[in-house]
């Protein structure tokens, strides 16, 4: 046991720090959901950002949109030319995605300036993402409500996740400790 421990030692110190770092950042941001009352940016301070920029995206194309707090539950709807496109929901505004990625990039993490600025811009990277998968969503309901289950199931996430994993890729082969080690 103690050979196969030591065979795979950087293997389970990955696991290990990826499962620590992302646990913990999923308490914590489980805990502003929690503390989020709604009182003032309903769902959450987040969600409603993100409503909000998407709603004002939208407009500059030339969409009317507006974006309401939905009675029903804890979600903004999106209401294009009048007519009831979708949802925003807590689970659309990014932060479990920048969470994996961060995750991720600190398990692999080179020197603290180029992580720490490489984590603030794939963050960004990622929420502008969201944002335009968002507005393309919205659009692809509207014009094309046939196809929405595949928009949003199979093409949008294989974008997002894919674009994640880049980032991953680029990070490991380009600025990581592993990389230094093994060059």
């Amino acid at each position: 046991m103690k050979s196969l421990l030591i065979k795979y030692k950087s293997v389970i110190k990955f696991i290990l720090t990826f499962l620590l770092v992302y646990a913990v950042l999923s308490v914590i941001y489980k805990l502003y959901l929690q503390y989020s009352d709604g009182s003032k940016f309903y769902p959450d301070y987040v969600t409603h950002l993100v409503s909000l920029q998407s709603e004002s995206i939208l407009n500059s194309f030339g969409y009317p949109t507006q974006v309401l707090p939905h009675p029903g539950e804890p979600s903004m709807k999106i209401i294009l030319n009048g007519e009831f496109i979708g949802r925003i929901i807590e689970g659309c505004n990014s932060i479990s995605v920048i969470i994996l990625f961060l995750s991720f990039i600190v398990v692999f993490s080179g020197n603290l300036k180029t992580t720490f600025f490489y984590i603030l811009l794939g963050s960004v990277l990622i929420y502008v993402v969201n944002l335009l998968r968002i507005v393309v969503l919205t659009l692809g309901l509207y014009h094309y409500p046939k196809y929405g289950d595949l928009l949003h199931t199979v093409i949008f996430p294989g974008i997002i996740y894919g674009m994640v994993f880049l980032l991953w890729i680029f990070w490991v082969n380009r600025f990581s400790k592993l990389n230094k080690t093994n060059a």
